[in-house]
């Protein structure tokens, strides 16, 4: 496939945010079994995942009112996402902190991308 010269790369994310999710699930393994980590890994499993689901969901909406609710829900779920993992790195001694400071630094990332697209449909 050939784009051409004045053609923006399209950029999908979708995917990210499914990549966000599915790297979330796979880091969240690899926690030590404590009660706090089984519950606040379960909770940052739910967030990560609605991130990106209703984001899908705000593209295939019926209405301009409804994309804009959808993208705050995208935009909550990802705030939510950076408060459990900040929770989870600053409460265990993880082997893979830099993967998780990087989940972190994603989810602030898709809160800020959801936060400009609120911006520019109102």
């Amino acid at each position: 496939m050939t784009e051409k010269a004045n053609d923006k790369p399209k950029y999908d994310l979708e995917e990210r945010t499914y990549q966000f999710a599915k790297s979330v699930r796979l880091n969240i393994k690899t926690l030590p079994k404590t009660i706090a980590n089984i519950e606040d890994g379960r909770q940052v499993i739910r967030s990560s995942g609605s991130a990106g689901a209703n984001y899908i969901e705000a593209n295939e909406a019926l209405s301009k009112k409804d994309f804009l609710m959808r993208v705050k829900i995208s935009r909550k779920e990802a705030k939510e996402s950076a408060y459990w993992l900040r929770l989870i790195n600053e409460t265990n001694k993880l082997d893979n902190k830099n993967e998780f400071d990087n989940l972190f630094q994603e989810a602030i990332e898709l809160k800020k991308i959801f936060s400009a697209i609120i911006e520019k449909s109102k």
